[in-house]
């Protein structure tokens, strides 16, 4: 059964020095909402590869209760080996969640090479299990109770500026 539809927020629109032009925009538009399922284990957040790198969204759905977002991707060969870690991980550190990167495997012959590796990051933003590039299933137990034991300890959420953050967001606008 349909728990949810999600449309990608953030479309990838780049064009790297000595690197990839790419305008998902030419053929895609925008989803306009954010996307969290309510599951027998809590909420789970949904985001989609370019969403990856706005802290803004990962942070509405954490602050909506996400205890896991789950992130379909696919970084290529120039932005995979740089920042596909390093984003997962702080997403996770960020809103104390568990955040899954779920990518296909490499296929060097393909028209689009995929970076791979997918991963799940806990709430202290550790690599919990990472695949390679080639084909594998990549399984991994999570409690998701660790959320809230992290956010109790740490509490980010709750020590937030927002009274600050909300004039510069609608300076910004």
């Amino acid at each position: 059964t349909q728990q949810a539809k999600h449309r990608k927020v953030h479309l990838f629109d780049i064009d790297v020095a000595g690197g990839q032009r790419f305008f998902e925009s030419d053929t895609l538009s925008p989803g306009q909402q954010y996307t969290l399922v309510d599951t027998p284990f809590g909420k789970l957040g949904v985001a989609i590869c370019f969403d990856v790198r706005f802290a803004e969204l990962f942070r509405i759905l954490a602050l909506e209760g996400a205890r896991l977002i789950v992130v379909p991707a696919a970084f290529n060969m120039t932005t995979g080996p740089a920042h596909w870690e390093l984003l997962f991980r702080a997403r996770a550190l960020d809103n104390q969640c568990f955040v899954a990167g779920c990518a296909p495997a490499r296929d060097e012959t393909a028209g689009y090479v995929s970076y791979a590796h997918s991963l799940v990051c806990d709430p202290w933003g550790r690599v919990q299990a990472q695949a390679e590039a080639a084909p594998q299933l990549l399984i991994c137990d999570i409690d998701l109770t660790e959320t809230d034991a992290v956010r109790a300890q740490i509490p980010v959420l709750r020590a937030r500026r927002t009274d600050l953050y909300q004039l510069k967001y609608e300076k910004d606008s």
